[in-house]
């Protein structure tokens, strides 16, 4: 059977459909046949091993992201609006003036804007807000950090990067020609013994960590960096917003804004909208968008989204009850799923990870815990190490005490039934507690 046919069984179970389309020509209506060209062997045989290998072989021919449909009553924790603020009525409100406004703005590469700009505008004053020199908008969190690491780094100095960095700082260090040099996670002293070993370059680490919550031991990587003459990046992706006095990172929070020479974020997790910004030296500004090539190659926010995110800022500055809210919903959580004996592989986040393992078994814990109108998100290879694969809950400010409650009534019903006892993570907890108790 060739790879083609291969797909085509995957997919079709050996029926090759073909869609139907209806489209409007001269007035009538005419029923085309639409039938993409076959792929080549050396794509094909791609696509066919995903389907035998992952889908079939290792998740039973079902989807290990698509469980059930959550109904009306569901617990949705998978979204990064951390506080609560997609539907702000002010965040609304100053896009929908803006749409009405503006429209879709003047549409081009973002190296040109220069004067009075509200994109630029808004530049200033996130990094105001971030306590930082000057900014860069990107099109995403992704597109900053790539063009970032690619701006920055080569073949000149080895990049050191923490093994649970977000993957577009992996895709940064690949899109720059340079040597990835990988630590331990949030081991500070195998940092610096791989600098020691390698010489003085870039490290990469992200304040808190997207997969299991933990949070960067950041004063230590500073002081590494300092005096090792290293440039440092922090990604605060899942910090900005959510830490510091007013949502300003976890670099502020730390006092570290002058000693962190480049900061990064996601502004599609706790500012619930769609870019990305770089704080950076002033002189770093306008050599970054005319070298990054996601920065030249890509067209401005749309009006009505800086919009928003400027109205998003005011609300995160002045509506701090969301922060502390989200930090005792947190707090009350992991206590309630370590006493259960879950090992939360140092969540100290509003993200918190049950790490089940295999992809067979993280489907049997996601179906327990829909089946209790729990959802969550998988995650799996390449997002994580092979057989780490686990259910990240995202929390946020809209929980109350008895949905957190429902939450671990359901984790601790899910341990029978996910053989939690067996899993290697729950083995590791175990080890964990024994040698504690030896040393004390």
């Amino acid at each position: 059977m060739s790879n083609s046919a291969v797909i085509e069984a995957a997919i079709h179970g050996n029926v090759v459909k073909q869609v139907t389309l209806s489209t409007q020509f001269s007035g009538r209506s005419r029923n085309l046949s639409s039938r993409a060209p076959d792929l080549p062997d050396f794509v094909s045989a791609r696509v066919a091993r995903y389907y035998r290998e992952r889908k079939e072989g290792n998740w039973g021919g079902r989807h290990i992201l698509h469980g059930r449909t959550p109904g009306p009553d569901a617990l949705q924790l998978s979204s990064n609006d951390y506080l609560s603020i997609a539907r702000h009525p002010r965040i609304l409100q100053a896009m929908t003036r803006s749409l009405a406004n503006e429209g879709n703005g003047t549409l081009m590469s973002g190296i040109f804007l220069h004067g009075d700009n509200p994109q630029l505008d808004f530049e200033n004053n996130l990094a105001r807000f971030m306590q930082a020199e000057t900014g860069v908008l990107c099109q995403s969190g992704y597109a900053a950090n790539v063009g970032l690491i690619q701006s920055i780094a080569g073949e000149q100095a080895p990049v050191y990067v923490d093994m649970l960095a977000h993957m577009s700082l992996w895709e940064g260090i690949r899109s720059a020609g340079a040597e990835s040099i990988v630590f331990y996670h949030n081991e500070p002293e195998h940092l610096e013994r791989q600098i020691l070993r390698n010489g003085p370059g870039v490290i990469l680490v992200d304040t808190v960590y997207s997969t299991n919550g933990s949070i960067c031991p950041l004063r230590d990587i500073v002081e590494i960096a300092g005096r090792h003459g290293c440039v440092l990046v922090a990604d605060e992706s899942h910090s900005l917003g959510t830490h510091g006095p007013n949502g300003e990172g976890l670099v502020v929070e730390l006092g570290l804004q002058d000693q962190v020479h480049f900061r990064t974020a996601s502004l599609a997790k706790a500012f619930a909208g769609r870019a990305g910004i770089i704080t950076c030296p002033s002189s770093f500004r306008e050599y970054f968008k005319f070298e990054s090539l996601p920065a030249i190659f890509s067209s401005t926010l749309l009006p009505h989204e800086v919009a928003g995110l400027a109205a998003t800022l005011e609300v995160i500055e002045s509506e701090g009850w969301r922060r502390d809210k989200l930090r005792a919903n947190s707090a009350y959580l992991r206590t309630g799923l370590d006493d259960l004996g879950y090992n939360l592989n140092g969540s100290r986040s509003q993200i918190v990870s049950l790490e089940s393992g295999t992809e067979p078994q993280t489907i049997v814990l996601r179906d327990a815990l829909e089946e209790r109108g729990i959802f969550g998100s998988v995650f799996c290879a390449p997002a994580t190490p092979k057989n780490r694969a686990m259910v990240r809950l995202s929390l946020h400010t809209n929980l109350d005490m008895n949905d957190l409650d429902r939450i671990l009534v359901a984790c601790d019903e899910a341990r029978a039934i996910t053989g939690f006892e067996h899993w290697p993570s729950t083995r590791r907890r175990r080890n964990e507690v024994r040698q504690a108790a030896v040393a004390a």
